[in-house]
């Protein structure tokens, strides 16, 4: 117990501080939420080293780093409801302790299952955890004042940006060129207006590749 909590205070102090995280919230719920908690097992070892970790094809958990800077673009209000879609429930963990309610979509049973264990050793009664294809999102609790997406996107459904309440906004990882950025998209009415915010790389996950035209001779 003592060297998660030595871990997690050296992760903030080295990773998240000098990478102009300055959201105290950020800092303050990624130094108390356990990030080994929500991955497997084999990878608890590693859970607070500064690199992304991956889960499976298009199943990418990201950096500390990252993550914060991500959470921080957001600017995410207290009484924001939001859907989090992600590969581990840390992420959804850590925007719990920010905002009203949080809804964590997960692509299978098991990683729901290890994300609502941890919502409830962390007592957060306002995260739970559901499953279903990432593109789709999570009608059931729609519209949302945020989704966040834990990773790098070449395109967003439309079936997702409905589920965006007007003036509401979608932060993810743009990877359609060389350099992944992190953008927030701002809905206002039928049109979302692209703000980008810091360079980071990230693999694609799936349900957000861009259809690119068959060759056609």
């Amino acid at each position: 117990m003592a060297d998660t909590v030595l871990q997690r205070k050296n992760m903030v102090e080295s990773q998240i501080r000098p990478s102009d995280v300055t959201d105290r919230r950020i800092t303050a719920a990624m130094t108390s939420i356990p990030r080994e908690a929500f991955l497997p097992k084999q990878l608890a070892s590693i859970a607070y080293s500064d690199e992304s970790l991956t889960l499976g094809p298009g199943r990418e958990v990201l950096s500390p780093r990252v993550l914060a800077k991500l959470i921080q673009l957001a600017a995410f209000e207290a009484t924001d409801s939001v859907l989090v879609v992600s590969a581990a429930g840390y992420a959804a963990a850590v925007v719990a302790e920010m905002v009203g309610k949080v809804t964590a979509l997960l692509p299978d049973q098991e990683s729901a299952t290890i994300a609502g264990s941890g919502f409830a050793a962390s007592a957060l009664s306002n995260a739970v955890a559901v499953t279903g294809p990432s593109e789709a999102g999570w009608a059931a609790q729609a519209p949302y004042d945020v989704i966040l997406i834990e990773g790098g996107v070449e395109q967003i459904p439309d079936t997702l940006k409905s589920q965006v309440r007007e003036n509401g906004r979608i932060v993810a990882i743009a990877t359609n060129d060389k350099i992944g950025r992190a953008v927030e998209l701002h809905k206002r009415g039928d049109v979302f207006a692209r703000r980008e915010g810091f360079q980071a790389a990230a693999k694609t996950v799936s349900g957000f590749t861009e259809t690119k035209p068959a060759f056609v001779f």
